[in-house]
């Protein structure tokens, strides 16, 4: 049975960086019962505390991020880049550890964005672009969706399964 590793705070745990949680119903409900998930925040899981102050990726992406060329910065202004690559390398931990090849993350995110991540501005200006985390996983040959994907990740979870 393929494994999912999805962001906690999809699951309804509150770890996200305002202490909130957000989890759409249906899919992850039943993939939970069926023992597919496996749960991780990446930005808990590399030292953050919960509540933090929200954080950005400044002069890249997610790819630029592990490569040591950008960084993530809190509002506040403190560089936050090395929880967020711990968090990163926790998660591709649980992905050889449980042959995942398929990830739901946090859309928007510097941890799990796939699409699209804020500037660095703290203005709520988006860019296309991926999280730390999210960029980890996709050079591990994780195919990684958000909330707004679940049909697709369902597709991809039923055609992995057939073969």
């Amino acid at each position: 049975m393929e494994k999912i590793l999805v962001s906690r705070c999809l699951l309804g745990h509150k770890v996200r960086y305002d202490g909130g949680s957000y989890a759409p119903p249906g899919l992850l409900e039943r993939w939970q019962g069926e023992g597919r998930v496996l749960a991780l925040c990446p930005e808990v899981a590399g030292g953050l505390s919960t509540p933090r102050p929200p954080a950005e990726i400044n002069g890249g992406q997610g790819a630029q991020v592990l490569d040591g060329e950008a960084r993530v910065s809190s509002a506040t202004g403190e560089d936050v880049s090395a929880a967020f690559i711990a968090g990163a390398q926790q998660a591709l931990a649980l992905v050889a550890a449980h042959g995942i090849r398929l990830a739901l993350l946090k859309a928007n995110s510097p941890s799990c964005a796939n699409l699209v991540t804020y500037d660095g501005s703290f203005s709520a200006t988006k860019v296309s672009g991926e999280g730390v985390t999210a960029a980890a996983l996709r050079r591990a040959g994780v195919v990684v969706f958000n909330e707004t994907q679940l049909a697709e990740l369902a597709a991809a979870l039923t055609a992995l399964e057939a073969n």
